[in-house]
């Protein structure tokens, strides 16, 4: 018979794979398991506050998010008081708040703050109509579409971001009318209905956000999906 000791070691030893999907595996079955799981949890996360932020980290953030608040603020308050995920900005934009609702899982919420960040990037003008021009994205820079990128991968499992929405689309020839379905943006040719269309949560297909809802349309996206960020280290 197989130990509570021996599962954990084995979980343990399998969040320390090269497979990010071995390791979310391991993070939702050491969750299930209660206290025990949760502190492998949180010493594999201790373990790694030197290293950067990945979907590993960013799932094990999530976890002690819903179960054990008052330790992860410990640990934010000592290791990373700007958050989990370092986020660089050229602009001095600060995207604390948008980690927080990705760390909560509050995807609509978040969703929406992309598209506040977006227009801070492209100026006042921006900000005051609350949407963002095709041309305007051209001049973002390259280390804030990185940053808010990594910010929905690291807290998607790797399914929600800028980057997945460009491989996708490469993926189908930088074929818009297979993009739009493929992301679940539409369906037999009709827009999917904002909000209430669209999933807000992990059940969601590979890139199906961040959507902001202005990004909806072929030049906004194609700025997008061109954009230098995407070709040159962050």
């Amino acid at each position: 018979m197989v130990s509570d000791s021996d599962t954990l070691a084995d979980l343990r030893d399998r969040l320390q794979a090269d497979s990010p999907k071995q390791q979310l595996s391991a993070v939702h079955e050491l969750l299930a398991l209660g206290q025990g799981g949760i502190e492998v949890l949180t010493r594999t996360l201790v373990e790694r506050k030197d290293q950067p932020a990945t979907t590993l980290d960013g799932k094990i953030v999530q976890v002690l998010y819903a179960t054990e608040p008052e330790t992860l603020g410990g640990l934010l308050a000592q290791y990373w008081p700007q958050g989990r995920l370092a986020m660089p900005s050229a602009m001095d934009i600060d995207y604390k708040p948008l980690q927080d609702l990705l760390v909560a899982q509050a995807f609509e919420q978040a969703d929406r703050l992309t598209l506040t960040k977006l227009c801070e990037l492209a100026g006042p003008t921006a900000v005051k109509r609350k949407w963002v021009y095709f041309t305007e994205v051209e001049q973002f820079p390259a280390v804030d579409l990185q940053t808010i990128d990594r910010l929905w991968l690291t807290y998607s499992e790797g399914k929600f971001g800028f980057s997945v929405q460009r491989r996708i689309w490469l993926s189908l020839g930088q074929n818009w009318d297979k993009l739009w379905p493929r992301l679940a943006w539409k369906d037999d040719n009709i827009w999917t209905r904002y909000p209430s269309g669209f999933v807000w949560d992990l059940s969601a297909p590979d890139g199906h956000l961040p959507l902001s809802n202005q990004l909806r349309g072929v030049r906004m996206m194609a700025s997008l999906l061109a954009h230098p960020a995407w070709t040159v280290e962050g």
